[in-house]
Protein backbone atom coordinates (compact mmCIF):
# COMPACT_ATOMS: atom_id res chain seq x y z
CA UNK A 1 0.00 0.00 0.00
CA UNK A 2 1.19 3.80 -0.98
CA UNK A 3 1.58 5.60 2.05
CA UNK A 4 4.34 8.51 1.02
CA UNK A 5 1.87 10.25 -0.94
CA UNK A 6 -1.23 9.85 0.96
CA UNK A 7 -2.81 13.61 0.92
CA UNK A 8 -4.96 15.51 3.04
CA UNK A 9 -8.64 16.07 1.60
CA UNK A 10 -9.64 19.25 0.64
CA UNK A 11 -12.67 20.89 0.33
CA UNK A 12 -14.96 18.60 -1.66
CA UNK A 13 -16.93 20.88 -4.11
CA UNK A 14 -19.57 18.82 -5.31
CA UNK A 15 -23.10 19.11 -4.85
CA UNK A 16 -22.99 15.90 -2.04
CA UNK A 17 -20.30 17.51 -0.29
CA UNK A 18 -21.16 17.08 3.39
CA UNK A 19 -18.29 17.58 5.87
CA UNK A 20 -19.07 14.60 8.03
CA UNK A 21 -18.20 12.43 5.55
CA UNK A 22 -14.54 14.07 4.70
CA UNK A 23 -11.21 11.69 5.53
CA UNK A 24 -11.15 11.99 9.39
CA UNK A 25 -7.39 11.06 9.54
CA UNK A 26 -5.76 14.21 7.62
CA UNK A 27 -1.97 13.83 6.69
CA UNK A 28 -1.11 17.37 5.71
CA UNK A 29 2.26 17.14 7.20
CA UNK A 30 3.13 14.60 4.51
CA UNK A 31 1.31 15.63 1.59
CA UNK A 32 2.59 16.34 -1.67
CA UNK A 33 -0.48 16.84 -3.88
CA UNK A 34 -0.32 20.16 -5.43
CA UNK A 35 -2.86 22.47 -4.46
CA UNK A 36 -2.21 25.44 -6.85
CA UNK A 37 -5.37 26.86 -8.95
CA UNK A 38 -3.77 25.17 -12.62
CA UNK A 39 -3.35 22.08 -11.20
CA UNK A 40 -6.60 22.05 -9.74
CA UNK A 41 -7.87 23.23 -13.16
CA UNK A 42 -5.27 20.46 -14.84
CA UNK A 43 -6.36 17.71 -13.34
CA UNK A 44 -10.26 18.39 -13.58
CA UNK A 45 -10.06 18.28 -17.29
CA UNK A 46 -10.10 16.06 -20.26
CA UNK A 47 -12.11 13.38 -19.25
CA UNK A 48 -13.75 11.04 -21.14
CA UNK A 49 -18.04 11.07 -20.65
CA UNK A 50 -18.81 8.71 -17.99
CA UNK A 51 -22.16 6.90 -19.94
CA UNK A 52 -25.00 6.25 -17.31
CA UNK A 53 -25.94 2.88 -17.90
CA UNK A 54 -28.06 1.19 -15.28
CA UNK A 55 -27.70 -2.36 -14.67
CA UNK A 56 -31.21 -3.22 -14.37
CA UNK A 57 -32.68 -4.38 -10.74
CA UNK A 58 -30.61 -7.53 -9.33
CA UNK A 59 -32.64 -10.27 -8.39
CA UNK A 60 -32.92 -9.71 -4.85
CA UNK A 61 -34.61 -6.26 -5.30
CA UNK A 62 -37.88 -7.61 -4.89
CA UNK A 63 -36.88 -10.11 -2.08
CA UNK A 64 -35.85 -6.84 0.05
CA UNK A 65 -38.56 -5.16 -0.97
CA UNK A 66 -40.39 -7.68 0.37
CA UNK A 67 -38.83 -7.85 3.91
CA UNK A 68 -39.09 -3.80 3.91
CA UNK A 69 -43.24 -4.43 3.75
CA UNK A 70 -42.90 -6.78 6.88
CA UNK A 71 -40.61 -4.10 8.71
CA UNK A 72 -43.70 -1.39 7.88
CA UNK A 73 -46.57 -3.71 8.90
CA UNK A 74 -44.65 -4.06 12.15
CA UNK A 75 -43.33 -0.58 12.76
CA UNK A 76 -46.44 1.53 11.40
CA UNK A 77 -46.87 5.84 11.34
CA UNK A 78 -42.59 5.37 12.54
CA UNK A 79 -39.78 6.61 11.01
CA UNK A 80 -36.70 4.27 10.89
CA UNK A 81 -33.24 4.88 10.22
CA UNK A 82 -31.03 1.52 9.54
CA UNK A 83 -27.25 2.55 8.65
CA UNK A 84 -25.34 0.62 7.00
CA UNK A 85 -22.03 2.00 9.48
CA UNK A 86 -18.77 3.23 8.98
CA UNK A 87 -15.46 2.50 8.22
CA UNK A 88 -13.82 1.09 11.02
CA UNK A 89 -9.90 2.16 11.95
CA UNK A 90 -7.63 -0.76 11.83
CA UNK A 91 -4.81 1.22 12.92
CA UNK A 92 -3.40 5.13 11.69
CA UNK A 93 -4.75 6.05 8.11
CA UNK A 94 -5.56 2.25 7.42
CA UNK A 95 -8.95 0.94 7.90
CA UNK A 96 -10.72 -2.61 7.60
CA UNK A 97 -12.25 -3.81 4.87
CA UNK A 98 -15.97 -2.23 4.98
CA UNK A 99 -18.87 -4.59 5.40
CA UNK A 100 -22.14 -3.21 5.59
CA UNK A 101 -24.59 -3.56 8.81
CA UNK A 102 -26.31 -7.14 8.49
CA UNK A 103 -30.07 -5.77 9.03
CA UNK A 104 -29.27 -3.09 6.37
CA UNK A 105 -28.05 -5.31 3.91
CA UNK A 106 -30.76 -7.63 4.51
CA UNK A 107 -32.98 -4.96 4.05
CA UNK A 108 -32.01 -2.98 0.71
CA UNK A 109 -30.23 -6.08 -1.31
CA UNK A 110 -26.65 -4.51 -1.21
CA UNK A 111 -23.79 -6.41 -0.40
CA UNK A 112 -20.06 -6.75 -0.74
CA UNK A 113 -20.50 -3.26 -2.79
CA UNK A 114 -22.05 -1.17 -0.43
CA UNK A 115 -20.58 2.46 0.16
CA UNK A 116 -19.75 3.35 3.85
CA UNK A 117 -22.03 5.81 5.45
CA UNK A 118 -25.04 4.96 3.68
CA UNK A 119 -28.34 4.77 5.37
CA UNK A 120 -31.95 3.54 4.87
CA UNK A 121 -35.01 5.30 5.56
CA UNK A 122 -38.14 4.60 6.28
CA UNK A 123 -40.10 7.03 6.30
CA UNK A 124 -44.23 6.62 7.40
CA UNK A 125 -46.99 7.47 4.33
CA UNK A 126 -50.13 6.60 3.24
CA UNK A 127 -50.48 3.83 6.00
CA UNK A 128 -47.19 2.23 4.75
CA UNK A 129 -43.17 3.74 4.05
CA UNK A 130 -41.57 5.15 1.23
CA UNK A 131 -37.85 3.62 1.87
CA UNK A 132 -34.99 6.05 0.29
CA UNK A 133 -31.05 5.11 0.21
CA UNK A 134 -29.01 7.55 0.72
CA UNK A 135 -25.04 7.89 0.31
CA UNK A 136 -22.36 9.43 -0.85
CA UNK A 137 -22.19 9.18 -4.67
CA UNK A 138 -19.39 9.71 -6.81
CA UNK A 139 -17.37 13.47 -6.97
CA UNK A 140 -17.34 14.97 -10.40
CA UNK A 141 -14.24 15.50 -11.83
CA UNK A 142 -14.89 19.13 -11.40
CA UNK A 143 -13.91 18.48 -7.61
CA UNK A 144 -11.02 17.68 -5.97
CA UNK A 145 -12.83 15.04 -4.08
CA UNK A 146 -11.68 12.40 -6.57
CA UNK A 147 -7.84 12.82 -6.18
CA UNK A 148 -7.32 14.71 -3.19
CA UNK A 149 -9.27 12.25 -0.43
CA UNK A 150 -7.68 8.89 0.07
CA UNK A 151 -10.34 7.55 2.31
CA UNK A 152 -13.33 8.09 -0.75
CA UNK A 153 -11.69 9.51 -3.80
CA UNK A 154 -11.73 7.84 -7.19
CA UNK A 155 -7.62 8.00 -8.10
CA UNK A 156 -7.34 6.17 -4.30
CA UNK A 157 -10.01 3.46 -3.92
CA UNK A 158 -11.89 3.12 -7.49
CA UNK A 159 -15.15 5.02 -8.43
CA UNK A 160 -17.77 5.12 -6.59
CA UNK A 161 -21.80 4.39 -7.87
CA UNK A 162 -23.50 7.24 -9.42
CA UNK A 163 -27.00 7.73 -7.36
CA UNK A 164 -28.81 6.54 -10.58
CA UNK A 165 -26.82 3.58 -10.73
CA UNK A 166 -27.70 2.03 -7.12
CA UNK A 167 -31.10 3.33 -7.87
CA UNK A 168 -31.71 0.79 -10.50
CA UNK A 169 -29.51 -1.81 -9.18
CA UNK A 170 -31.56 -1.96 -5.94
CA UNK A 171 -35.21 -0.62 -7.53
CA UNK A 172 -34.91 1.81 -4.70
CA UNK A 173 -34.91 5.78 -4.33
CA UNK A 174 -31.41 7.16 -3.68
CA UNK A 175 -30.40 10.38 -2.32
CA UNK A 176 -26.92 12.40 -1.39
CA UNK A 177 -25.57 12.03 1.66
CA UNK A 178 -26.19 15.35 2.28
CA UNK A 179 -29.79 15.00 2.22
CA UNK A 180 -30.16 12.91 5.20
CA UNK A 181 -29.85 16.11 7.47
CA UNK A 182 -32.64 16.42 6.65
CA UNK A 183 -34.38 13.34 8.30
CA UNK A 184 -32.40 14.28 11.25
CA UNK A 185 -33.98 17.46 11.46
CA UNK A 186 -36.82 15.76 11.45
CA UNK A 187 -36.75 13.31 14.32
CA UNK A 188 -39.61 12.93 16.09
CA UNK A 189 -40.66 10.82 18.96
CA UNK A 190 -42.12 8.24 16.90
CA UNK A 191 -37.68 8.15 14.84
CA UNK A 192 -36.81 4.95 15.70
CA UNK A 193 -32.87 4.15 15.18
CA UNK A 194 -30.77 0.87 14.59
CA UNK A 195 -28.89 2.08 17.30
CA UNK A 196 -25.28 -0.30 17.07
CA UNK A 197 -25.16 0.15 13.76
CA UNK A 198 -23.26 3.88 13.04
CA UNK A 199 -22.48 5.48 17.05
CA UNK A 200 -21.98 8.72 14.98
CA UNK A 201 -25.60 8.84 13.22
CA UNK A 202 -27.20 7.73 16.80
CA UNK A 203 -25.50 10.40 18.53
CA UNK A 204 -26.95 12.97 16.19
CA UNK A 205 -30.53 11.34 16.96
CA UNK A 206 -30.35 11.04 20.80
CA UNK A 207 -29.41 14.70 20.36
CA UNK A 208 -32.63 15.43 18.50
CA UNK A 209 -34.29 13.63 21.27
CA UNK A 210 -32.95 15.08 23.90
CA UNK A 211 -33.97 18.88 22.25
CA UNK A 212 -37.66 17.17 21.83
CA UNK A 213 -38.27 15.97 25.68
CA UNK A 214 -36.55 19.56 26.69
CA UNK A 215 -38.77 21.39 24.45
CA UNK A 216 -42.16 19.12 25.07
CA UNK A 217 -41.36 19.54 28.29
CA UNK A 218 -41.51 23.48 28.59
CA UNK A 219 -44.52 23.48 26.69
CA UNK A 220 -46.19 20.54 29.19
CA UNK A 221 -44.51 20.97 32.28
CA UNK A 222 -43.19 17.27 31.65
CA UNK A 223 -41.16 15.76 29.29
CA UNK A 224 -43.40 13.20 26.77
CA UNK A 225 -40.64 10.97 26.52
CA UNK A 226 -38.10 9.48 28.28
CA UNK A 227 -34.47 10.61 25.71
CA UNK A 228 -32.46 7.92 27.26
CA UNK A 229 -34.79 5.36 26.96
CA UNK A 230 -34.22 3.81 23.81
CA UNK A 231 -36.58 0.64 24.20
CA UNK A 232 -38.03 0.87 21.32
CA UNK A 233 -34.90 1.09 19.68
CA UNK A 234 -33.95 -1.87 21.11
CA UNK A 235 -37.16 -3.29 19.60
CA UNK A 236 -36.33 -2.51 15.82
CA UNK A 237 -33.18 -4.46 16.40
CA UNK A 238 -35.03 -7.36 17.52
CA UNK A 239 -37.41 -7.75 15.13
CA UNK A 240 -35.33 -6.83 12.42
CA UNK A 241 -32.70 -10.03 14.02
CA UNK A 242 -36.17 -11.86 13.61
CA UNK A 243 -37.19 -11.41 10.57
CA UNK A 244 -34.13 -13.53 9.41
CA UNK A 245 -34.93 -16.43 11.35
CA UNK A 246 -36.46 -17.93 8.05
CA UNK A 247 -35.07 -17.42 4.91
CA UNK A 248 -36.55 -17.09 1.64
CA UNK A 249 -35.39 -18.63 -1.24
CA UNK A 250 -32.79 -15.93 -2.52
CA UNK A 251 -31.23 -16.34 0.75
CA UNK A 252 -31.39 -20.01 0.36
CA UNK A 253 -29.35 -19.93 -3.05
CA UNK A 254 -26.83 -17.60 -1.79
CA UNK A 255 -26.07 -19.89 1.06
CA UNK A 256 -25.57 -22.80 -1.13
CA UNK A 257 -23.29 -21.01 -3.02
CA UNK A 258 -21.47 -20.15 -0.05
CA UNK A 259 -21.45 -23.92 1.36
CA UNK A 260 -20.19 -25.27 -2.33
CA UNK A 261 -16.95 -22.67 -2.35
CA UNK A 262 -16.50 -23.35 1.23
CA UNK A 263 -16.43 -27.12 0.36
CA UNK A 264 -13.73 -26.43 -2.21
CA UNK A 265 -11.98 -24.57 0.19
CA UNK A 266 -11.49 -27.88 2.31
CA UNK A 267 -10.48 -29.75 -0.38
CA UNK A 268 -7.87 -26.64 -1.47
CA UNK A 269 -6.27 -27.43 2.06
CA UNK A 270 -6.56 -31.17 1.82
CA UNK A 271 -4.61 -31.21 -1.55
CA UNK A 272 -2.06 -28.87 0.22
CA UNK A 273 -1.32 -30.98 3.32
CA UNK A 274 2.20 -32.00 1.89
CA UNK A 275 3.32 -28.83 1.64
CA UNK A 276 1.14 -27.73 5.34
CA UNK A 277 2.99 -30.25 7.79
CA UNK A 278 6.86 -29.05 6.45
CA UNK A 279 6.01 -26.00 7.94
CA UNK A 280 6.40 -24.51 11.01
CA UNK A 281 3.40 -22.37 11.17
CA UNK A 282 1.46 -25.22 8.92
CA UNK A 283 -1.61 -24.01 10.66
CA UNK A 284 -1.18 -20.23 9.14
CA UNK A 285 -0.98 -21.80 5.48
CA UNK A 286 -4.08 -23.69 6.33
CA UNK A 287 -5.78 -20.50 7.07
CA UNK A 288 -4.21 -18.98 3.60
CA UNK A 289 -4.91 -21.72 1.95
CA UNK A 290 -8.67 -21.37 2.79
CA UNK A 291 -8.88 -17.43 2.14
CA UNK A 292 -7.71 -17.87 -0.65
CA UNK A 293 -10.23 -19.84 -2.03
CA UNK A 294 -12.66 -17.65 -0.24
CA UNK A 295 -11.57 -14.13 -2.21
CA UNK A 296 -11.57 -16.25 -5.51
CA UNK A 297 -15.54 -17.70 -4.87
CA UNK A 298 -16.17 -14.85 -2.41
CA UNK A 299 -16.01 -11.54 -0.99
CA UNK A 300 -13.99 -12.88 2.41
CA UNK A 301 -14.34 -15.54 5.01
CA UNK A 302 -16.95 -15.13 7.14
CA UNK A 303 -15.17 -14.98 10.36
CA UNK A 304 -11.57 -15.86 11.31
CA UNK A 305 -10.90 -19.30 10.25
CA UNK A 306 -9.83 -21.84 12.93
CA UNK A 307 -6.90 -24.13 11.94
CA UNK A 308 -6.42 -26.05 15.23
CA UNK A 309 -3.96 -28.94 14.64
CA UNK A 310 -3.45 -31.11 17.57
CA UNK A 311 -4.13 -29.93 21.16
CA UNK A 312 -4.91 -26.78 19.60
CA UNK A 313 -8.38 -28.02 18.95
CA UNK A 314 -9.26 -28.30 22.29
CA UNK A 315 -9.15 -24.36 22.51
CA UNK A 316 -12.96 -23.81 20.57
CA UNK A 317 -12.25 -20.55 18.80
CA UNK A 318 -8.06 -21.32 18.37
CA UNK A 319 -7.82 -18.52 15.75
CA UNK A 320 -4.39 -17.32 16.31
CA UNK A 321 -3.13 -20.16 13.77
CA UNK A 322 0.52 -20.25 14.35
CA UNK A 323 1.39 -24.02 15.38
CA UNK A 324 2.68 -27.24 13.24
CA UNK A 325 0.32 -29.40 11.31
CA UNK A 326 2.26 -33.07 13.03
CA UNK A 327 0.99 -35.80 11.20
CA UNK A 328 -0.37 -38.54 13.78
CA UNK A 329 -2.70 -35.89 15.03
CA UNK A 330 -5.64 -34.40 14.17
CA UNK A 331 -6.56 -31.13 12.76
CA UNK A 332 -9.84 -29.10 13.06
CA UNK A 333 -10.72 -26.78 10.45
CA UNK A 334 -13.96 -24.53 11.43
CA UNK A 335 -14.28 -21.80 7.83
CA UNK A 336 -16.91 -20.60 5.91
CA UNK A 337 -16.60 -18.56 2.91
CA UNK A 338 -18.97 -15.07 2.33
CA UNK A 339 -20.32 -14.69 -0.93
CA UNK A 340 -20.84 -11.43 -2.43
CA UNK A 341 -24.18 -11.33 -0.92
CA UNK A 342 -22.70 -11.75 2.50
CA UNK A 343 -24.43 -14.69 3.37
CA UNK A 344 -21.49 -17.39 4.81
CA UNK A 345 -21.30 -20.90 5.35
CA UNK A 346 -20.19 -22.20 8.37
CA UNK A 347 -18.31 -25.80 8.45
CA UNK A 348 -16.23 -27.68 10.38
CA UNK A 349 -14.16 -31.02 9.33
CA UNK A 350 -11.60 -32.96 11.48
CA UNK A 351 -9.13 -34.60 9.46
CA UNK A 352 -6.09 -36.86 10.65
CA UNK A 353 -3.26 -35.37 8.76
CA UNK A 354 -1.43 -38.34 7.97
CA UNK A 355 -4.64 -39.86 6.18
CA UNK A 356 -5.57 -42.62 9.00
CA UNK A 357 -6.94 -42.39 11.98
CA UNK A 358 -5.55 -44.12 15.46
CA UNK A 359 -7.85 -46.03 17.62
CA UNK A 360 -8.38 -43.63 19.67
CA UNK A 361 -9.44 -40.81 17.23
CA UNK A 362 -11.48 -43.13 15.46
CA UNK A 363 -13.56 -43.99 18.86
CA UNK A 364 -13.42 -39.87 19.50
CA UNK A 365 -14.65 -38.91 15.79
CA UNK A 366 -17.27 -41.07 15.05
CA UNK A 367 -18.56 -40.43 18.74
CA UNK A 368 -19.54 -36.94 17.89
CA UNK A 369 -20.55 -37.89 14.42
CA UNK A 370 -22.85 -40.09 16.04
CA UNK A 371 -24.13 -37.45 17.82
CA UNK A 372 -24.99 -35.18 14.65
CA UNK A 373 -26.30 -38.20 13.08
CA UNK A 374 -29.20 -38.00 15.97
CA UNK A 375 -29.32 -34.18 15.57
CA UNK A 376 -29.90 -34.13 12.39
CA UNK A 377 -32.32 -37.08 12.49
CA UNK A 378 -35.03 -35.16 14.91
CA UNK A 379 -34.96 -31.83 12.94
CA UNK A 380 -38.53 -31.56 10.80
CA UNK A 381 -40.78 -28.26 11.50
CA UNK A 382 -42.86 -28.27 14.78
CA UNK A 383 -39.92 -29.55 16.79
CA UNK A 384 -38.22 -27.10 19.50
CA UNK A 385 -35.18 -25.64 18.46
CA UNK A 386 -33.18 -26.61 22.04
CA UNK A 387 -34.57 -30.36 21.00
CA UNK A 388 -31.28 -30.43 18.34
CA UNK A 389 -29.20 -29.93 21.43
CA UNK A 390 -30.80 -32.36 23.72
CA UNK A 391 -30.43 -35.03 21.07
CA UNK A 392 -26.69 -34.60 20.42
CA UNK A 393 -26.03 -34.29 24.34
CA UNK A 394 -28.03 -37.84 24.99
CA UNK A 395 -25.13 -39.42 22.50
CA UNK A 396 -22.31 -37.46 24.27
CA UNK A 397 -23.40 -37.96 28.00
CA UNK A 398 -24.40 -41.89 26.94
CA UNK A 399 -20.88 -42.45 25.30
CA UNK A 400 -18.70 -40.66 27.84
CA UNK A 401 -20.42 -42.48 30.68
CA UNK A 402 -19.40 -45.76 28.79
CA UNK A 403 -15.70 -45.05 28.46
CA UNK A 404 -15.76 -44.39 32.36
CA UNK A 405 -15.17 -40.94 32.38
CA UNK A 406 -18.28 -39.73 34.27
CA UNK A 407 -18.88 -39.73 38.12
CA UNK A 408 -22.43 -40.42 37.63
CA UNK A 409 -24.56 -42.40 35.21
CA UNK A 410 -25.34 -40.79 31.92
CA UNK A 411 -29.39 -40.66 33.03
CA UNK A 412 -28.03 -38.59 36.53
CA UNK A 413 -25.51 -36.63 34.31
CA UNK A 414 -28.04 -35.44 31.53
CA UNK A 415 -30.21 -34.06 34.55
CA UNK A 416 -29.80 -29.77 34.55
CA UNK A 417 -28.36 -29.90 37.91
CA UNK A 418 -25.56 -31.82 36.93
CA UNK A 419 -24.03 -32.26 33.68
CA UNK A 420 -21.21 -33.82 34.11
CA UNK A 421 -20.68 -34.72 30.04
CA UNK A 422 -20.94 -31.00 29.27
CA UNK A 423 -16.98 -31.05 30.96
CA UNK A 424 -16.06 -32.18 27.25
CA UNK A 425 -18.04 -30.28 25.31
CA UNK A 426 -19.29 -26.57 26.98
CA UNK A 427 -20.51 -24.96 23.93
CA UNK A 428 -24.36 -25.71 21.72
CA UNK A 429 -25.04 -27.56 19.48
CA UNK A 430 -26.57 -25.28 16.81
CA UNK A 431 -26.99 -21.75 16.32
CA UNK A 432 -28.96 -19.79 13.48
CA UNK A 433 -27.04 -19.34 10.24
CA UNK A 434 -27.32 -16.27 7.40
CA UNK A 435 -26.24 -13.16 6.72
CA UNK A 436 -24.17 -13.29 10.28
CA UNK A 437 -22.39 -16.88 11.41
CA UNK A 438 -24.48 -16.45 14.28
CA UNK A 439 -27.39 -14.96 12.79
CA UNK A 440 -30.38 -13.69 14.36
CA UNK A 441 -28.61 -13.20 17.46
CA UNK A 442 -30.80 -10.47 18.88
CA UNK A 443 -33.90 -12.52 18.32
CA UNK A 444 -36.03 -13.24 21.89
CA UNK A 445 -35.43 -16.63 23.10
CA UNK A 446 -38.47 -17.70 23.07
CA UNK A 447 -38.55 -17.70 19.27
CA UNK A 448 -34.88 -18.95 19.18
CA UNK A 449 -33.82 -21.36 21.60
CA UNK A 450 -37.00 -22.60 22.17
CA UNK A 451 -38.88 -21.62 19.34
CA UNK A 452 -40.54 -23.93 16.61
CA UNK A 453 -38.77 -24.94 13.32
CA UNK A 454 -40.24 -23.83 10.56
CA UNK A 455 -39.29 -24.39 7.01
CA UNK A 456 -37.00 -22.00 5.49
CA UNK A 457 -34.56 -22.09 9.10
CA UNK A 458 -31.12 -22.04 8.74
CA UNK A 459 -28.49 -23.55 10.68
CA UNK A 460 -25.65 -25.52 12.41
CA UNK A 461 -25.24 -29.01 14.00
CA UNK A 462 -21.59 -28.79 15.36
CA UNK A 463 -21.51 -31.45 18.50
CA UNK A 464 -17.86 -31.80 19.74
CA UNK A 465 -15.85 -33.73 22.20
CA UNK A 466 -12.62 -32.00 23.59
CA UNK A 467 -10.15 -33.25 26.05
CA UNK A 468 -7.77 -31.18 27.04
CA UNK A 469 -4.14 -32.57 27.16
CA UNK A 470 -3.85 -31.33 30.88
CA UNK A 471 -7.62 -33.32 32.09
CA UNK A 472 -7.39 -35.71 34.58
CA UNK A 473 -10.58 -37.13 34.24
CA UNK A 474 -9.79 -38.68 31.03
CA UNK A 475 -6.92 -41.62 30.13
CA UNK A 476 -3.66 -40.49 28.87
CA UNK A 477 -5.08 -41.51 25.45
CA UNK A 478 -7.73 -39.08 24.82
CA UNK A 479 -5.71 -36.04 26.16
CA UNK A 480 -4.82 -33.57 23.30
CA UNK A 481 -7.68 -35.14 21.02
CA UNK A 482 -10.39 -32.38 20.04
CA UNK A 483 -13.15 -33.45 17.30
CA UNK A 484 -16.23 -30.94 16.15
CA UNK A 485 -18.44 -32.20 12.89
CA UNK A 486 -20.35 -29.02 11.72
CA UNK A 487 -23.02 -28.92 8.93
CA UNK A 488 -25.31 -26.82 7.58
CA UNK A 489 -28.79 -27.76 8.02
CA UNK A 490 -32.06 -26.03 5.99
CA UNK A 491 -35.34 -26.74 7.35
CA UNK A 492 -37.67 -28.41 5.13
CA UNK A 493 -41.27 -28.74 4.64
CA UNK A 494 -41.60 -33.13 6.09
CA UNK A 495 -37.80 -32.66 7.82
CA UNK A 496 -34.46 -31.25 6.51
CA UNK A 497 -31.36 -31.32 4.22
CA UNK A 498 -27.65 -31.35 4.68
CA UNK A 499 -26.66 -28.69 2.74
CA UNK A 500 -22.55 -29.02 3.28
CA UNK A 501 -23.30 -33.32 2.68
CA UNK A 502 -21.08 -33.39 -0.14
CA UNK A 503 -17.93 -32.84 2.27
CA UNK A 504 -16.86 -36.27 4.07
CA UNK A 505 -18.57 -36.82 7.21
CA UNK A 506 -18.19 -40.69 8.26
CA UNK A 507 -14.42 -41.25 9.42
CA UNK A 508 -14.04 -44.12 6.45
CA UNK A 509 -14.81 -41.40 3.94
CA UNK A 510 -12.86 -38.75 5.58
CA UNK A 511 -9.86 -41.11 5.22
CA UNK A 512 -9.96 -41.82 1.66
CA UNK A 513 -10.72 -37.82 1.39
CA UNK A 514 -7.24 -37.02 2.45
CA UNK A 515 -5.38 -39.82 1.15
CA UNK A 516 -6.92 -39.21 -2.82
CA UNK A 517 -6.21 -35.65 -2.65
CA UNK A 518 -2.66 -35.65 -0.89
CA UNK A 519 -1.21 -38.54 -3.10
Amino acid sequence: MSSENTTAPAPATGPTSATSEDAPRATANRSTTPGSENFREYIGSNWAERPEIPPGARVQADYAAARRARVSELFPGQRLIIPAGRLKQRSNDTDYPFRAHSAFTHLTGWGSDAEPGSVLVLEPHDGGHVATLYFRERAGRDSDEFYANPEIGEFWIGPRPSLAQVASDLDLPTRGIADVEAVLAAVDATTLVLREADRELTDRVDAARVVLAAEAGAEAGASVFDPEDHAEDDRLARDLSELRLVKDAYEVAELRSAIAATAAGFDDVVADLARIVTHPRGERIVEGVFNARARLDGNAVGYDTIAASGPHACILHWTRNDGPVVPGDLILIDAGVEVDSLYTADITRTLPIDGTFTETQRLVYETVREAADAAFAIVRPGIRFREIHAAAMAVIARRTAEWGLLPVTAEEALQADNQHHRRYMVHGTSHHLGLDVHDCAQARRDLYLDGELEPGMTFTIEPGLYFQPDDLTVPERFRGIGVRIEDNILVTADGAENLSIALPRTADDVETWVRNLTR
